[in-house]
C-alpha cells in the first residue's frame, strides 16, 4: 500500500466514524426552503385552493433533492462555489450582468425573510411592521456575528435549532386539525384552476426550490469539508447524500403540512389568504395556543433565513466579482428594501408571495450552468454526473422554465 493509499484509507475510515458530524451544511441550506415567502405561498394555496396545489410542492421538493445535492457536490469536488466556478469561466460582461439577475433574486429573498419576521412580531407583541423589520434585521446580525465569531459549526447548530422550532410551531396545527386522506389523494393530481393557481404554483416553486440555497450550498460543503480527494472525498460525498435528504425531508414536511393545514382548516374562512388572516383563523378554529406556536415559528422562519440569505449574498458576490465585504455591512445595506416597502404599507402577505415569483424566474439562472458544470469532466471528472442522471436534471429545468413562460403568457394575456 502507497503513502498516498494509506492517507487516503485513514481520512476514509476517520469520516466514517464521525459520519453523524458531518450532516449540517444541507440544514443550514434548508432554511431557505421554510422561509416566510413559503408561509405566504403555501397558505394561500391551501386556503383558495384546498389540495389542488399539493402535487406542487412534492414535485418541488423532489427537484430541491436532486438540485442541492449537485451545488453541494460542486462544492466538495472543486473546493469552490458555484458561483466562484462560474466567475472563473465567464468573460467580464456576462459575469456582470450574471451578478446583477443573482443579486436581485438575493434582494427579493431578503425582503420575503424580513418581512415575514416583521409579521410574526406584529402578531405576537403588536410591534409596528418597520419596527419588526428592523428588530429582525437586528437579530440576524447576532446570528451572524455567530458565524462571524465562533465559526460554520457553531452557526449550524444555531440554525438547526431554529429549524427545530420552525418544525414544530408550523405542523402543531395538523395534530388538532388533520387533513382528509382523499384531499390529499386528489391534490397529488397534476391541474390547475386558472391563470391565478399558475402565479401561486410558479410563487410555490420559487420558495421551494430556491437560487440562493442553490448558490449558497456549494459554499457551505466546502467551508465545512474543505477540498478532499480520493476515498475521504467519497465518504463525505455519501455523507453528503444523507445530510440533503434529511434536512430536505425535514423542510417538505413543513411545506406541506402549511398547505395541509390552511386547505383543511382554513378554506373558506374570510382573510385566510394573507398571513394575519391565517393566524386569526387559526387562533378561531384551533385555539390560540396554536396560533402563538404558529407566530413563534414564523419568527424563527424570518430570522433563520434571513441570516442564511446574507450569506448567499456574500458568496455571491465573491464568487462573480470577486469583492468580499463583511457580512454585517452586508445585512445593513440589504435590509434598506424590505424597511421602506414595510413604512410605506405594501401589503405584506401579497410582498411575500410576488417575492417568491421573482424567485422563480431566477432558479434557471442557477439550475442551468449547475447542470452544466456537474456533467463537465474538466470540472467534475470522475465525479461527473452519468448520463441518466443528467437526463433527469435537464427535465428538471425544462420543467421550472416551462412553468415560468406559462405563467409569463397567462399574465400577458389577462
Amino acid at each position: 500500500m502507497t503513502s498516498s493509499t494509506r492517507d487516503d484509507a485513514v481520512r476514509l475510515g476517520s469520516a466514517g466514524r464521525r459520519a453523524p458530524l458531518l450532516l449540517g451544511p444541507a440544514f443550514v441550506a434548508a432554511i431557505a426552503y421554510v422561509d416566510p415567502g413559503n408561509v405566504a405561498a403555501n397558505l394561500t394555496a391551501g386556503a383558495r385552493y384546498g389540495y389542488l396545489l399539493l402535487w406542487v410542492l412534492v414535485a418541488a421538493n423532489g427537484m430541491a433533492v436532486l438540485v442541492q445535492y449537485q451545488s453541494a457536490k460542486l462544492g466538495l469536488v472543486t473546493g469552490d462555489s458555484l458561483p466562484g466556478v462560474l466567475g472563473q469561466r465567464m468573460r467580464r460582461g456576462p459575469r456582470l450582468a450574471f451578478w446583477v439577475q443573482a443579486e436581485v433574486v438575493a434582494a427579493a429573498t431578503d425582503i420575503a425573510e424580513v418581512v415575514g419576521g416583521a409579521i410574526a412580531l406584529n402578531l405576537l407583541f403588536g410591534v409596528p411592521l418597520p419596527l419588526g423589520g428592523l428588530i429582525v434585521g437586528t437579530v440576524s446580525m447576532l446570528l451572524l456575528a455567530t458565524q462571524n465569531r465562533y465559526g460554520q459549526r457553531r452557526f449550524e447548530h444555531v440554525i438547526v435549532a431554529l429549524l427545530a422550532v420552525i418544525t414544530i410551531g408550523f405542523l402543531a396545527g395538523l395534530v388538532v386539525s388533520p387533513p382528509s386522506a382523499a384531499g390529499v389523494l386528489s391534490g397529488l393530481v397534476p391541474r390547475f384552476e386558472g391563470t391565478d393557481s399558475v402565479l401561486l404554483a410558479a410563487s410555490m416553486l420559487g420558495a421551494t426550490v430556491m437560487p440562493h440555497a442553490i448558490y449558497v450550498h456549494s459554499a457551505l460543503a466546502r467551508d465545512r469539508h474543505g477540498h478532499t480527494s480520493g476515498s475521504a472525498l467519497a465518504a463525505v460525498l455519501r455523507s453528503t447524500r444523507w445530510d440533503v435528504g434529511i434536512a430536505l425531508a425535514v423542510a417538505g414536511a413543513v411545506n406541506i403540512g402549511l398547505l395541509l393545514l390552511a386547505a383543511a382548516g382554513l378554506r373558506g374562512v374570510p382573510g385566510t389568504d394573507s398571513i394575519p388572516g391565517a393566524y386569526d383563523a387559526i387562533a378561531g378554529a384551533l385555539g390560540i395556543g396554536i396560533a402563538i406556536a404558529f407566530a413563534v415559528g414564523l419568527l424563527a422562519s424570518g430570522l433563520a433565513s434571513t441570516s442564511v440569505g446574507a450569506y448567499a449574498g456574500a458568496t455571491i458576490m465573491e464568487g462573480l466579482i470577486h469583492r468580499r465585504i463583511p457580512l454585517l455591512v452586508r445585512r445593513v445595506v440589504t435590509l434598506i428594501p424590505a424597511i421602506v416597502l414595510l413604512a410605506v404599507g405594501a401589503d405584506a402577505t401579497w410582498t411575500l408571495v410576488l417575492s417568491q415569483v421573482v424567485l422563480s424566474f431566477g432558479i434557471p439562472f442557477a439550475v442551468v450552468p449547475l447542470v452544466a458544470l456537474t456533467r463537465s469532466r474538466a470540472v467534475m471528472g470522475t465525479h461527473r454526473n452519468g448520463p441518466w442522471l443528467h437526463g433527469t436534471l435537464v427535465l428538471v429545468v425544462a420543467l421550472v422554465v416551462a412553468l415560468n413562460l406559462t405563467l409569463l403568457a397567462l399574465l400577458l394575456l389577462t
